[in-house]
């Protein structure tokens, strides 16, 4: 390795990168696992790369520091924080002034910027995380073509599910014994979050916990919505998040005659997990969703689309359907609806699967043993 710094076998300093701190589910897994390893004596610094967010606050309070690197605007890409001299040459040199053995980046713009950036400065380790399936890429060769440079300079990359992993497979041809899977850790409801009773007479609470983006499928959802409507099914459609198809949605909500309710971005998604009689996620592509996690967590019922690792987290634990598929959907919400014993029998299996395979204690410590086990790998390469 370059670099010249001597070689430490104890995990002691672990970089998480990503492109800015907001309520992603993304960002959530990052705030968990940066909890995760101080809570066990690693000194955890978060580098921003481009400006910071609503977690930002979280973080600070759990003892984690944070660096905001200045790389400029997200939407500019990779690319243009790379025709950045000095905004770069600042991520190199904070790199070197801070020697973390390990930097592990999250999405595909902090992991073509960070790991150039980390080996750039000598670090000993670096790791790049793959967390949604590579739709976004598809079209776009430069960008492909930028991901393979940079899987060479990486010593591994971690997908958070098998349907993951299998696209990085076959979309970047990545070496098998270069990928791993660890699964998105959720934890358990706060007590304030325990479910309770609703007000006699109130209508079902149907609720969908997903940023409004096209690849989202909230358009397929709210057909499905129109169609429970029109067959008499009383419910209430709550959808929090925000997003660019906001005032499109909004719009095709109104024809739809049922009451659907806007709520934006939320901060308190657990208590309102508790109220919901049934959780959707209607997406037309996916990771591995950390609101069906949480709502198997939260013992919710869940119907969503059978894309992504949704079938990986659910199992016989909830209703798939097919994406793209209003019919479908609504069928599958309205049999939830419609049968509440089964949909307690739903979830009740949930709450059991979730606990038993995502939670945050195993998902910090896979992370952990990986990183500890690429540290000591490196230091024996370097003859220590």
């Amino acid at each position: 390795m370059t670099g010249g710094r001597p070689s430490v076998t104890r995990l002691e300093h672990v970089a998480l990168a990503i492109n800015k701190l907001s309520l992603g589910g993304s960002e959530k897994q990052l705030v968990l696992l940066a909890r995760g390893l101080r809570s066990r004596g690693v000194r955890v610094t978060v580098v921003s790369l481009y400006g910071g967010g609503p977690r930002e606050a979280e973080l600070r309070d759990a003892g984690v520091e944070v660096y905001d690197a200045g790389l400029g605007r997200l939407r500019d890409g990779p690319r243009r924080s790379l025709r950045s001299p000095a905004a770069f040459l600042r991520l190199v040199r904070w790199f070197r002034r801070e020697r973390p053995q390990v930097v592990h980046a999250f999405l595909y713009h902090s992991y073509v910027v960070a790991t150039l950036a980390a080996r750039t400065a000598g670090v000993p380790v670096v790791v790049a995380g793959r967390r949604s399936m590579g739709t976004f890429k598809e079209g776009r060769p430069l960008s492909l073509t930028l991901e393979r440079v940079v899987n060479r300079m990486t010593d591994l990359v971690v997908a958070n599910c098998e349907a993951v992993a299998r696209e990085v497979l076959r979309q970047e041809g990545l070496p098998p014994d270069k990928l791993v899977v660890i699964h998105n850790g959720v934890p358990p409801p706060p007590p304030s979050a325990a479910p309770a009773p609703g007000p006699a007479g109130r209508s079902p609470v149907v609720l969908c916990v997903a940023n409004l983006m096209p690849y989202k499928g909230h358009g397929d959802l709210l057909a499905a919505a129109e169609r429970l409507h029109h067959r008499g099914v009383r419910f209430t459609l709550v959808l929090v998040g925000d997003g660019p198809a906001r005032a499109e949605l909004e719009a095709q909500a109104e024809r739809t005659g049922a009451d659907v309710r806007f709520l934006g971005p939320r901060d308190d998604v657990p208590a309102l997990m508790a109220g919901a009689d049934v959780v959707v996620l209607p997406s037309l592509t996916e990771g591995l969703s950390n609101a069906v996690l949480e709502a198997m967590a939260a013992g919710r019922p869940v119907v969503a689309t059978d894309v992504g690792g949704t079938r990986e987290a659910l199992g016989d634990a909830g209703v798939l359907v097919s994406p793209g598929s209003p019919g479908e959907l609504a069928d599958g919400l309205g049999g939830v609806l419609g049968d509440r014993e089964a949909a307690l029998r739903l979830a009740a299996r949930a709450r059991e699967r979730v606990a038993s395979l995502f939670s945050v204690d195993v998902m910090v410590e896979r992370h952990v043993e990986l990183y500890e086990s690429l540290v000591a790998r490196c230091a024996g390469s370097s003859g220590t």
